[in-house]
């Protein structure tokens, strides 16, 4: 294939809290010998980071957000000897209906796993870094703060990989979706809960709330770490820093960032993990219902992109997440 559509279809955010189905321009340049391009099968919204941080922004030019598709492979450069034409793969890809990436940057689904499932493997991938690089391990008890989608995800990846997990969210239905996977130990708040304390060996916080995880570093073993995975979009209380401070110090808390890239992109020699490599195992345990989605999310046309948007702003919504579904049309 030398050369592509000088457009395609995508979600643009043109205005604070408004986005719209545009012709977005293309890179119709021929395709590089290290390069795969394909039509877009579905992308993932990202509850947390595309609606703090992309949707209830300002302004002043067009944007095209995303970082979850799943592509059907339709043409392959000269050096890609490993990937065929009608492959479906994992891509960190736009809300577009076409994609073009390196080799290197995309993931082959396993053959019975549908993309409106594999697709889920990009956001399980957040916290997959902590349960690489935490010093707790199986049976050690987890505590999860937050339950929106990736906090939903990562009760069900610790609870696979032997933790005992005890996850929490102030919401009902946050609540009943973890139930409704599997997640056995559902509880509305931190505080007061007499069992946790000095029980739980790692807290991964995904709220971004000050006072979740002044809660977490009060319940943690001695020694114990509390990773931040949500990300404190705004200020929320006004927990004093002393009280945050008096319970890492005298708590021995190691606690720390949840970056996601803090492991190689890629394998590499002498690193443990990667997350490219979390995106392929991410898929093997969804594949082999390990970690499920089901009725977790609902799935829309991308031309209904304002009323999903909308409805996760409010958070008015019967489900965590929605999945575009883009067909196989560019």
């Amino acid at each position: 294939m030398s050369a592509f559509p000088q457009t395609t279809k995508a979600v643009a955010h043109i205005g604070r809290r408004i986005v719209s189905l545009v012709d977005w321009p293309m890179d119709a340049s021929p395709l590089k010998a290290n390069e795969v391009a394909g039509r877009t099968i579905v992308t993932l919204v990202s509850a947390g980071t595309e609606i703090n941080g992309n949707f209830d922004v300002e302004r002043t030019a067009p944007w095209v957000g995303g970082y979850a598709a799943v592509f059907e492979v339709t043409a392959v450069g000269g050096s890609v000897t490993d990937l065929r034409i009608g492959q479906q793969v994992l891509a960190m890809g736009p809300h577009a209906g076409f994609q073009r990436m390196c080799r290197e940057d995309v993931v082959p689904l396993p053959a019975a796993l549908s993309p409106a499932t594999a697709v889920f493997a990009r956001l399980m991938s957040v916290t997959w870094t902590t349960l690489t690089t935490t010093t707790a391990r199986p049976p050690d008890r987890v505590l999860v703060a937050g339950l929106g989608l990736v906090g939903n995800l990562a009760a069900q990846i610790f609870r696979s990989a032997g933790y005992r997990v005890t996850a929490v969210d102030l919401l009902n239905r946050r609540r009943q979706f973890a139930q409704g996977v599997g997640v056995n130990d559902v509880r509305a708040a931190i505080s007061g809960e007499k069992d946790l304390i000095d029980s739980i060996s790692l807290a991964i916080e995904c709220s971004g709330n000050e006072q979740a995880t002044l809660d977490c570093c009060r319940v943690v073993k001695k020694g114990g770490e509390v990773v931040l995975i949500g990300v404190p979009w705004r200020k929320r209380t006004d927990v004093p820093a002393f009280d945050l401070l008096h319970a890492v110090f005298h708590r021995y808390i190691r606690l720390r960032s949840g970056w996601e890239w803090e492991i190689p992109r890629m394998a590499s020699e002498f690193r443990s993990g990667s997350v490219y490599g979390n995106f392929a195992a991410a898929m093997g345990w969804l594949n082999e219902r390990r970690v499920s989605v089901d009725g977790l999310y609902r799935v829309f046309q991308p031309a209904q992109a304002q009323e999903v948007f909308d409805s996760l702003y409010r958070r008015d919504n019967d489900f965590l997440t929605a999945v575009f579904d883009w067909g196989l049309s560019p």
